[in-house]
């Protein structure tokens, strides 16, 4: 399946927020059963379907309320929708990308990184294993629901690790960092398949990271 553009339409909202854009959910480059044994085609099929979409419709619907709103000039009401919309913008931002942060194996997934991530892996973790072993301890040890990461710090030209609560965006963290690589660790993420295990989830997705994106992020953002 193609992935088609995450942006499709355009609300016509007044005061100045002319132009802000509703999402569709977009195709997966690859079937919902691709990426198995790793994940199971069923939690894909959820994430996805339904996880995704959930976030999607919340946040549309979350645009039409600020619309009405702002007409109103209902100031209390602005204020409660801020919320709403960074948690399901964010739920979608992050999902976004992590669909491109896998790969079926049969297609490049779990294959190293190399080129100039990969040397940059090294220059600031020593070696990948390394960087995994961070990746997933942090993951594991996040508290609740949440996201870790490995971005790009574009002010100290560093990669770094970290994670983010909920559906916050790793931007929330600052707006110099650049995600190359998000990994999922709500329970939906996982619990069909590896029950409350999420250290087994994190040593498993590996084996699908797709990290030929992760290379053309890092590509485009550090020059």
């Amino acid at each position: 399946m193609a992935l088609r553009s995450l942006l499709t339409r355009k609300t016509t909202l007044g005061l100045g927020l002319r132009g802000l854009q509703t999402f569709s959910l977009p195709d997966l480059p690859y079937d919902y059963g691709a990426l198995e044994p790793a994940i199971s085609g069923e939690i894909m099929q959820l994430h996805h379907h339904k996880h995704h979409q959930a976030y999607i419709t919340n946040y549309n619907k979350a645009l039409e309320q600020l619309e009405g709103a702002l007409a109103k000039g209902d100031t209390t009401s602005i204020v409660k929708l801020q919320s709403a919309i960074k948690f399901n913008g964010g739920g979608h931002i992050n999902h976004s990308i992590f669909w491109k942060n896998l790969t079926p194996v049969r297609e490049g997934g779990g294959e190293p990184p190399h080129s100039s991530l990969g040397w940059a892996i090294d220059t600031n973790f020593g070696s990948l294993e390394v960087l995994v072993q961070k990746i997933n301890s942090e993951g594991a040890a996040l508290q609740g629901s949440g996201w870790v990461w490995l971005g790009l710090d574009k002010e100290s030209k560093k990669l770094v690790v970290e994670t983010t609560a909920n559906q916050d965006p790793l931007v929330t963290k600052g707006q110099h960092l650049v995600p190359l690589l998000g990994i999922d660790v709500w329970e939906h993420a996982y619990y069909l398949q590896y029950k409350n295990v999420r250290p087994d989830y994190l040593k498993n997705i590996w084996k699908v990271i797709n990290w030929k994106y992760a290379i053309e992020v890092y590509g485009k953002e550090s020059k």
